[in-house]
């Protein structure tokens, strides 16, 4: 599988995809259209170790809903990711087997690297 959730109003994401270069093989779903569903989080999360490596706390809405003030579980973290896309590390970039998360330099480098080798 080659896939890119991402987001189409983030400035960020588009710059990423235009780096990427996604070709025809590659699948891109806008996760504020199409939320990521519960079989793929739990997918990545079998990848990375955890939802919480998944979760994003710089979401405006992890401050406003009062989220950074309390001890939240795996299962919160992944509650909160299926209800509101923005609580998404963004952009996931999965190919075939390797997984990229994130919009840090190194994760976007390797992820170019290996959508386009």
């Amino acid at each position: 599988m080659k896939k890119i959730y991402h987001l189409s109003s983030c400035s960020t994401n588009a710059r990423i995809l235009k780096e990427i270069n996604p070709g025809s093989d590659v699948e891109l779903q806008d996760i504020k259209k199409e939320n990521i569903d519960e079989k793929t989080l739990d997918w990545l999360k079998e990848k990375v170790g955890s939802y919480e490596a998944l979760f994003s706390k710089k979401a405006m809405k992890y401050r406003s809903m009062g989220l950074n003030k309390m001890d939240l579980s795996e299962a919160d973290f992944k509650k909160y990711m299926l209800e509101e896309y923005t609580f998404l590390k963004r952009p996931f970039m999965i190919n075939e087997d390797e997984v990229f998360i994130g919009n840090a330099k190194s994760t976007v480098a390797a992820a170019v690297e290996s959508f386009n080798s």
